[in-house]
């Protein structure tokens, strides 16, 4: 049994993925979000944990689509659940994510980190980067982040095209 804080509740978990390691972990689908995700959002600016940031996502696979067209086989647009993960933050600030869009989605366009003005210093911010002006600025002791793929791939309608995109 799953041991857990009596605000939270766990709908559903990836096979062979110890939920109980996990501090906090905040879901943000690439198209519909569910009805809970004004909780979801609210608590992003109200996290607190012992210094780790956790987000599951839904990305577009890149890597796949454009190794088939470099190596000339039948290009197939896929999808992967994903968990990203940042340990030793210090803090984290939302901005422009309106809590009350339940249509609007956000899609992860960038991960910047800019270190602080101390030399010798590891600490800076990590912000990560939306589509719509959003963001999440994480204030870090020093960059610790992984991304792994959680589970099964599927199909893909079409690649993501985001205004403003440089590609």
């Amino acid at each position: 049994m799953l041991q857990r804080a009596p605000s939270v509740t766990i709908v559903a978990a990836t096979p062979h993925m110890d939920v109980t390691a996990m501090e906090a972990v905040v879901t943000l689908p690439t198209f519909k979000r569910p009805q809970q995700v004004l909780e979801t959002l609210a608590s992003l600016a109200a996290q607190v944990t012992a210094r780790r940031f956790a987000v599951i996502v839904n990305r577009f696979d890149w890597e796949t689509a454009v190794g088939k067209v470099k190596s000339g086989a039948k290009t197939s647009l896929e999808r992967r659940r994903s968990g990203l993960r940042f340990e030793r933050v210090l803090g984290a600030k939302v901005h422009n994510i309106d809590l009350q869009d339940r249509s609007a989605a956000l899609a992860l366009l960038a991960i910047v980190f800019e270190p602080s003005a101390e030399p010798e210093s590891a600490a800076g911010n990590v912000t990560l980067t939306f589509s719509g002006g959003a963001a999440i600025r994480l204030t870090v002791e020093c960059v610790e982040a992984e991304m792994k793929d959680l589970g099964a791939v599927w199909k893909a309608r079409r690649a993501p095209s985001h205004s403003g995109d440089e590609s």
